[in-house]
């Protein structure tokens, strides 16, 4: 009997949801030593799937692992699971954000058993979007990742009522439904068109890559549907402010998920059906979206060194990264896709572990404004210290994991467009401005302020969160090596066929 593990990595956190569905509220401890639980059983299996993958780096240049079960067989659908280079790596980051999260969930304090229902729901959507090999099941598993987050948001949410323009739960909540489900609507149209486009008559991603030929009308048509699709879960400007008031208002583990794993389904979209779907339409948009994804890394940057709630910085800060990712993509050479996947696993780590930062301090103070701290290193110098090896691999320092996506990504783009490169680079200094700015008016100076004179430092439990993200930013960011063997094999497959079919395309033309 073969072992069906992607199927079981997908679905342990829905059959966990389903036990808890059926306990007494007052089993706390159970529900969560079952939530807890089913997150670290998909991280441990994701792991091993990563680890055999990296044993036979050429097999991942196609699906391995391949579930497949007839669902509507006149139409075309069926359950299909595989991963290949391209998805290994976003499973193995979502074991390993999602397991930090519902350990951190461990701390919310109402509502438990629906809380982490609806959380092990999305973390089944999420695992389903990067290993689904049938369109369909693409979009369920997209909308079973995104409408969890409504109700996540709008009850178990803050408002924030301090400085500045207030913003409530249910607003935020119900601005990232209506953004994440008209990008859900975007793709699925794409979808559509691209099932009757082709004639196929199978939604079958492995076959379409391998048989679908369409016109340079219709890969236009089909490419801006799923482009402005995924431009919205990728946050990418001017398509990204649902996130930051999202980020606002979410709990501190929602955030992590969101940062950390949810955003880059955008990306891996772009990856997976935007370029070898349609590339003579992402040659000819390329130039557009170089453009947004400057903007992005730019007009945000700056807005983060405005901000003086610390979860909006970050948010920020997240969307001028995933500009980085989407500029890496449409280079359309090896680093530049190369970096883009190194570029989201790594902004998936730091991202979700300086929101997990912010949560430290957040449940022991009850407010994310700026001012209201200063001078922790007086009395939380563990904290101050993992803070500042997040910071510093947001800013994309040497010897972090943030540094060498930022690099490579960079390194695709200047073969393609110097400008851009340049322009881009100009991020790295503002990420640099914004970071260490936030950083010295929280940790640094003397601990003036009586409300912080009697924090403790982080708790067994918080090290135990925390310490992996470290040890996880600083190995990646000196031995990038086995990413960059997992990817490599289906990244030069992506490269070799979008190439070859974008000069077919020009040949055609010139004759």
């Amino acid at each position: 009997m073969i072992i069906p593990w992607l199927s079981l990595i997908i679905w342990l956190p829905t059959l966990a949801a389903l036990l808890i569905a059926f306990l007494p509220r007052t089993w706390v401890r159970l529900i969560q030593a079952l939530a807890v639980g089913a997150g670290a059983a998909s991280a441990v299996l994701s792991l091993r799937v990563f680890l055999e993958g990296l044993a036979d780096t050429e097999a991942l240049a196609r699906f391995e692992l391949v579930r497949a079960l007839p669902w509507l067989e006149s139409v075309g659908i069926q359950y299909k699971v595989g991963v290949d280079g391209l998805s290994i790596s976003m499973m193995l980051l979502t074991g390993l954000v999602s397991l930090a999260a519902l350990w951190m969930s461990v701390s919310i304090d109402k509502r438990q058993k629906e809380y982490f229902v609806l959380c092990l729901l999305a973390i089944t959507g999420v695992y389903g979007v990067f290993a689904s090999i049938d369109l369909f099941f693409f979009i369920i598993f997209y909308e079973l990742a995104s409408i969890p987050m409504y109700f996540l948001v709008g009850i178990w949410g803050s408002d924030k009522i301090g400085s500045g323009r207030p913003i409530y739960r249910e607003r935020a909540a119900t601005k990232l439904l209506l953004y994440l489900q008209l990008g859900g609507g975007l793709v699925l149209l794409g979808i559509l068109a691209l099932y009757f486009a082709t004639g196929a008559k199978t939604f079958d991603l492995d076959v379409l890559l391998q048989t679908a030929r369409l016109s340079a009308e219709h890969q236009k048509v089909i490419f801006l549907l799923f482009f402005f699709g995924f431009a919205i879960e990728a946050g990418l400007v001017p398509l990204h402010t649902w996130l930051p008031e999202g980020h606002s208002s979410a709990p501190t583990p929602l955030s992590m998920l969101l940062a950390g794993v949810l955003l880059k389904m955008g990306g891996y979209g772009f990856i997976r059906f935007s370029i070898p779907m349609f590339p003579e339409a992402s040659a000819l948009f390329a130039p557009l979206v170089f453009a947004l994804s400057v903007i992005a890394i730019v007009y945000t940057s700056l807005v983060a060194l405005m901000q003086e709630d610390m979860k909006k910085l970050i948010a920020y800060s997240s969307v001028a990264h995933m500009g980085f990712v989407t500029m890496g993509i449409f280079a359309m050479n090896q680093e530049g896709v190369q970096g883009a996947i190194f570029q989201m696993l790594s902004h998936g780590l730091v991202s979700g572990a300086l929101f997990l930062c912010v949560g430290v301090i957040y449940d022991r103070m009850h407010t994310r404004e700026i001012d209201a701290y200063g001078g922790l290193v007086n009395n939380m110098p563990k904290y101050a210290t993992v803070f500042l090896i997040f910071t510093m691999a947001n800013v994309g320092l040497p010897g972090t994991s943030g540094f060498v996506g930022e690099f490579l990504t960079m390194l695709g783009v200047f073969r393609v467009n110097t400008w851009v490169a340049f322009f881009a680079a100009t991020g790295v200094i503002l990420s640099a401005a914004y970071a260490l700015w936030l950083y010295r008016r929280v940790i640094f100076g003397a601990l003036t302020k009586d409300s912080l004179k009697n924090l403790l430092d982080l708790s067994p439990r918080e090290k135990a969160i925390v310490y992996p993200l470290v040890v996880l930013v600083i190995f990646f960011g000196v031995y990038p090596a086995p990413v960059f063997d997992a990817t490599s094999a289906s990244v030069k497959a992506l490269v070799t066929n979008v190439t070859a079919s974008i000069g077919s395309a020009q040949t055609a033309a010139a004759n």
